[in-house]
């Protein structure tokens, strides 16, 4: 019996775990350089002061919004101390196996296996996902949680719990998943019927209480208000509840990662609000996909819903539900950024490449198989036109790993080698740090074991006339470590008069001014 029951593991488990585990491979092997950015790093950090029983530091300039799962992750990892970082980048890796096994499932439920190799194929070379994921940022796995909770759903209608379940832990990471939750809920507490066209349909259903729209009648499920659609309830309103409870207790605002966001989002000069969505949105969805995809999805939705309606329903409602979702929260005040609408991408990929390969899912003699065929020959020219910028494309995101991996290490070198401590102790030599801008922060906070707030950014504070402070060696490290494009325009190098060069390498040079106290007005950037 055991053997049996190992042999059904290793035959249900075993797929997925190899194809997982070949993607994350050639990923590593192609991509070598992957690293926490900017937003996973403070993550980290305010886990670790989590663990210890701190409140979180957020008060460093242009913090990111905290997420409460991956802070939580970061408290957890916490003990492993500097491992914490690997950690990030071991899931970021895994995170991107498993989003490319999750597409490739859902365009073999959808439609067939070819279909969803190839969607996972087209997410997996899309520069954006690539870049974002190689960087652990938290929407690999919020991207991952949903798919899995939609795949759920597919395999079979009205699942309830289980789709629950992982729409509140993505909700923990971005709060688009509450509309899904919300969306889900009603659907799963309502039943929608459609009336005959000739008259009214005298069966039980229609008798019961509800909503009529024209021919659409809406009532409550048969079985009522029960506790299964209360437990149903209570998962669904989870995913805000625990972010404004973990809002108040660590900052005592229950609304700090709204109104936190919303002010970054202008102090950065993001495109926001109801017009910009409308502007922008499609550009920035552009940006995920490319022209190809994105006439290849429009293709692909349209002839799959034509001919195979059933098939489709389930992912043009959900990538529907997608591209609302980013519409609200842009509309709401947050970033109108291309990584916000790699959900939706993901899910139109799946078209995308049902456009190239469903018309084999037809009757040879059907009337729509020769169109099929020629929609699929233009989206494939499309892309062939396109290869040479795609490829452009990836070697731009490999190029940056790299470079940012280079720069980020020699700063890590420097705090290896003990240039910040007191010789002989594990104590900052003295405070502020001053940086040249913000992406040092987190970074150097968690290495040194600093609050966030004692490490300065002198594009936002100004030139410290005390502390340390670190300075670019080379225009390299200027052009390689920016925390948002418009940051190169202000990252300042020139140390304040009289400080001592105490230590440096190819990217970074360390000056001490721990005499002096006091602030000096920033001069222009040389």
């Amino acid at each position: 019996m055991a053997r049996m029951t190992s042999s059904k593991m290793l035959r249900s488990w075993g797929p997925p775990l190899a194809f997982i585990a070949v993607v994350t491979a050639v990923l590593l092997a192609i991509f070598p350089t992957g690293f926490p950015n900017y937003d996973t790093m403070y993550y980290l950090l305010w886990g670790k002061e989590i663990a210890q029983g701190m409140s979180p530091d957020y008060g460093a300039p242009i913090a990111p919004t905290p997420h409460p799962l991956y802070d939580l992750v970061g408290a957890v990892f916490s003990p492993l101390g500097d491992g914490s970082i690997t950690v990030a980048v071991v899931l970021a890796y895994v995170s991107l196996g498993l989003l490319a096994w999750l597409i490739y499932r859902l365009g073999k439920e959808w439609f067939d296996r070819w279909i969803g190799l190839l969607a996972a194929f087209l997410v997996m070379t899309s520069a954006p996902v690539l870049s974002n994921g190689l960087r652990a940022y938290i929407d690999i796995p919020y991207m991952v949680l949903c798919l899995a909770a939609l795949l759920i759903e597919t395999r079979k209608r009205k699942a309830g719990w289980p789709v629950l379940v992982l729409l509140t832990l993505a909700g923990l990471l971005r709060p688009e998943a509450w509309v899904f939750a919300g969306f889900y809920f009603l659907w799963l507490a309502l039943n929608f019927h459609l009336a005959p066209a000739d008259g009214p349909d005298d069966s039980a259903p229609e008798r019961r209480a509800g909503i009529s729209l024209g021919r659409l009648r809406i009532q409550l499920r048969e079985s009522g208000i029960d506790r299964n659609l209360i437990l149903m309830a209570c998962l669904t309103v989870a995913g805000p509840l625990i972010w404004i409870i973990f809002d108040l207790i660590t900052t005592s605002d229950p609304l700090y990662s709204l109104t936190g966001t919303q002010e970054t989002v202008e102090t950065l000069e993001r495109d926001t609000g109801p017009l910009d969505v409308i502007i922008y949105g499609p550009r920035r969805l552009g940006e995920v996909m490319q022209w190809p995809g994105m006439v290849g999805a429009f293709f692909g939705v349209i002839l799959t819903l034509w001919t195979m309606p059933k098939r489709a329903a389930i992912g043009v409602v959900s990538a529907a539900m997608a591209l609302l979702a980013f519409a609200l929260m842009g509309a709401s005040g947050l970033a109108i950024i291309p990584r916000y609408t790699m959900l939706a991408a993901a899910i139109l990929f799946i078209f995308t490449a049902a456009a190239v390969l469903g018309w084999r899912m037809l009757e040879p003699g059907h009337r729509l198989r020769r169109i099929w065929q020629v929609a699929a020959a233009v989206t494939v020219a499309l892309w062939i036109i396109w290869l040479p910028n795609q490829y452009d494309l990836l070697s731009t995101v490999d190029q940056d790993l790299s470079d940012q991996t280079l720069v980020e290490g020699d700063l890590q070198d420097l705090v290896d080698e003990g240039a910040f401590f007191k010789p002989g102790t594990e104590d900052v030599r003295c405070l502020p740090i001053s940086v040249p801008n913000h992406r040092a922060v987190p970074r150097l906070a968690f290495w040194l074991d600093i609050k966030p707030s004692q490490v300065v950014s002198t594009e936002a504070d100004g030139l410290q006339s005390g502390g340390l402070f670190l300075a670019p060696a080379r225009p390299f490290t200027i052009e390689h470590f920016v925390l948002d494009p418009g940051d190169d325009t202000r990252i300042s190098s020139k140390p304040p008069s009289g400080s001592e060069l105490i230590a440096g390498n190819r990217s970074w040079k360390l000056y001490s001014d721990c005499e002096r106290t006091g602030s000096v007005k920033p001069g222009p950037t040389p």
